[in-house]
């Protein structure tokens, strides 16, 4: 932690756009830490593993042909596109990464072995989770940053249905010395409609809704990031209503969660693109503890979307588009059809 990286005013004018009354007096410096989140799009190894759905289309006899050199490449791209997200402002680039659509821990211990981020030591939390796909979260951090003191996963189920999917990774631990509180997740898809599957992501959001009061209930003042990809946006039901993230600071009651995302998505700013028109399904929404003006202590600052050019097809149907590994069933060896998504969070330099 003693070389978070500290910045001025007009190292800031440089880098990053902000509100002016934000910082009040020129010449302060802040420490600054990017956290975020990355779906690596059917992160998956070479092996078969009968018991899950998805698995044996990712082998090297299997339809999509998934052999050793596509899967290091997938790594290797993986790899390159962490490496740059937030760099922008602090040279040890992004520190603590949820992340999402990986098979197993094994593929984020060869992904964080990559040469891109190696250097950077990032530590791993996971765990199995019972999706029929096979696919888990986990979170990605740098122990330099932050320090890991408790995490679970909670199992989401629905009532009277055998429906299974992704769990919720709780991770706790100290961000320089304060306690922070990150939620990871990837709630159910859109698979069938929007409509149709609509109650599962509403149920998800009743769970994170619940792992947040419950550390509510511990601390009124915790700090909380809940993120993910929840195959919604910040303005359908199971994100405003059952998690209760609201777009507006001025609108916020108490126990209500903010979500820098909304203001994003009524701009137009995507993650994920789909029939040409932009989604921000990507999302990291914070509890009020990291609100406010008295940077004392950490607090939020600025969301972005992670969108490059590097990361986008260049040319045909799908220009513009996130530049995929697959596209239509043909190998493009692209990044992800998601972008990474993450938040500055700063307070004064001692």
């Amino acid at each position: 932690m003693k070389r978070l990286f500290s910045f001025t005013i007009t190292a800031l004018l440089l880098g990053m756009v902000f509100s002016q009354t934000l910082f009040s007096q020129e010449g302060k410096k802040y420490k600054v830490v990017g956290i975020g989140f990355y779906n690596l799009e059917n992160l998956f190894d070479t092996i078969n593993d009968v018991e899950l759905l998805v698995s044996e289309e990712f082998t090297p006899d299997g339809p999509k042909q998934w052999t050793s050199d596509r899967y290091y490449e997938k790594l290797g791209n993986m790899a390159e596109v962490i490496s740059r997200v937030a760099i922008d402002v602090t040279p040890d680039g992004i520190a603590i990464l949820g992340v999402s659509e990986i098979e197993n821990r094994s593929v984020l211990e060869d992904l964080v072995k990559e040469d891109a981020i190696a250097g950077r030591n990032y530590k791993i939390v996971h765990y199995d989770s019972p999706d029929r796909r096979g696919v888990d979260v986990g979170l990605l951090y740098n122990p330099k940053y932050f320090e890991v003191t408790a995490s679970k996963s909670y199992l989401f189920s629905m009532e009277d249905t055998s429906f299974r999917s992704r769990d919720q990774l709780v991770v706790s631990g100290l961000l320089d010395g304060e306690k922070i509180h990150i939620i990871v997740n990837h709630w159910p898809s859109r698979s069938g409609g929007e409509k149709k599957s609509r109650p599962k992501r509403n149920a998800a959001g009743d769970l994170s809704r619940h792992i947040v009061d419950s550390l509510l209930n511990l601390d009124k003042n915790a700090k909380i990031l809940v993120m993910g990809d929840l195959n919604d946006d910040p303005v359908n039901p199971s994100v405003k209503e059952h998690l209760r993230a609201k777009g507006k600071e001025s609108q916020l009651e108490e126990g209500d969660l903010f979500n820098p995302m909304y203001k994003m998505y009524q701009d137009g700013i995507g993650s994920l693109a789909y029939r040409d028109s932009w989604n921000i399904f990507d999302q990291v929404i914070i509890s009020q503890g990291l609100l406010g003006k008295d940077k004392s202590d950490y607090k939020f600052h600025k969301a972005k979307v992670f969108n490059n050019n590097f990361l986008l097809q260049k040319e045909g149907r799908y220009a513009g588009y996130p530049l995929r590994t697959f596209g239509g069933g043909v190998y493009l060896g692209g990044y992800s059809d998601h972008f990474p998504v993450y938040i500055y969070l700063i307070k004064e330099a001692d």
